[in-house]
This record gives C-alpha cells, sequence and structure tokens, in this order.
C-alpha cells in the first residue's frame, strides 16, 4: 500500500470564527472550500505542502437534519464544548491506494467505508456510523480519491505548511504498534502522555501547534 497525508481536520463551532480564530494565530485567512450534503457540515481549505491540505470544518447552519450522526464526531458535547474555547485538531486522514486492503488489516474498527461525490470527482472515506474517530482521532481516517490530480492542487496556496503530526497516549508502543498494523507508522510522531492530537505547523509568521 502507499499511504500518506491526504488532509488534517480542526474543527470549530462555526466557520467564522474558525476563520477569524485561525487568521490570529497562522497569519493566513483559510480560503472557503464547499459543503458536505451528506453530514451538513461545510469546510475551509488550503494547501498544507506535499499535495495535502488543511480543512477546517464545522457544522453548516443553513443545511437539515443530515438524518445521522456527523462525522469527526462534531456531535459530540465534549467536542463541541472543546470548540467554544477555539478550535481544536480533530482528526487526520490519510490517502491510500488500497482502502480496502486497510480495511482487512486494521486492529480496531475504522467504521463503514461512505462514498461521497463532488462534481466530477468522487472519494471512499472510512466514518464510523456513531460519528466517533479511532482511538479518539490518534488513528486516522483513510480516504481513497478517483483518479485524477490531488484536490490540493486546485488550492491556494497561502504558505502553510505541516511539519508533523503529534500522538501522545498513556501507551505508546501499544499506539505504535497499531500505526503499524495501518502502515502510516511513518507519519507521525508518538510520546507518552495523555491522549492527544496536535499538528505542527510552519506559517508565513513562525511555527505554531494546533492541539
Amino acid at each position: 500500500m502507499k499511504n500518506k497525508i491526504d488532509h488534517f481536520a480542526v474543527g470549530a463551532t462555526s466557520l467564522e470564527e474558525g476563520v477569524a480564530a485561525l487568521q490570529t494565530a497562522l497569519g493566513v485567512e483559510v480560503p472557503r472550500g464547499g459543503k458536505h450534503d451528506a453530514m451538513s457540515t461545510h469546510n475551509c481549505v488550503m494547501q498544507a505542502g506535499n499535495e495535502s491540505f488543511f480543512e477546517l470544518i464545522a457544522i453548516d447552519p443553513e443545511a437539515g437534519d443530515p438524518g445521522r450522526t456527523r462525522w469527526f464526531t462534531l456531535d459530540d458535547p465534549a467536542t463541541q464544548s472543546r470548540l467554544s474555547e477555539r478550535p481544536r485538531a480533530l482528526c487526520w486522514v490519510v490517502n491510500t491506494d488500497d482502502l480496502d486492503a486497510v480495511m482487512s488489516a486494521s486492529p480496531v474498527d475504522l467504521g463503514e467505508v461512505v462514498t461521497f461525490t463532488r462534481g466530477t470527482r468522487s472519494w471512499r472515506l472510512t466514518v464510523p456510523k456513531d460519528g466517533s474517530l479511532p482511538e479518539g482521532g490518534l488513528l486516522p481516517a483513510f480516504i481513497e480519491w478517483s483518479p485524477g490530480p490531488h484536490p490540493s492542487t486546485g488550492q491556494q496556496d497561502l504558505g502553510v505548511r505541516l511539519m508533523a503530526i503529534r500522538l501522545s497516549h498513556p501507551d505508546p508502543d501499544c499506539l505504535k504498534g497499531m500505526l503499524r498494523r495501518l502502515q502510516v507508522d511513518q507519519l507521525a510522531e508518538v510520546s507518552e502522555g495523555d491522549p492527544a492530537l496536535s499538528f505542527v505547523l510552519e506559517t508565513p509568521d513562525g511555527p505554531v501547534v494546533i492541539d
């Protein structure tokens, strides 16, 4: 399997509040992206280097009830409480060329594989039905795109780059083992501590950590 960072998601109470807070933190205004009709969410996106992208995501107040629990724990009261303080790291997503093999090899339940479409592009993504994140977001979601250029190539490049994904866990060896089974252990740094996910970004104004 060929696995690499596809994108990483930062959540906010609303896109407007998230854009404003991130402009202060990163020194750039994250451009508007699109809507996810199946999840009643919307986003802002920008390039993050190496054919990956930064995603700011929030519940779309203009959308109806999606008829299912939204992804990235956005319906979880604990997540909503955290997002009320500031934008937070929610999830990292790995681009794979063999999603079925990932599902077969995974040591944990990654959820169901859901197909999404927008325009001429489609993608298959692992999405737990209950809106949870594997290991609380320490393990990634996986995505497999339809043939064509990576979506990041059409996004704005504002000089922000993902430098590292940092994971902490009370049993780091256990987490490292799960990452190895998924063939993504080279994509994140693991340390011992309370469960936590953070993104280290290089910005025009210097390094920034979003957790």
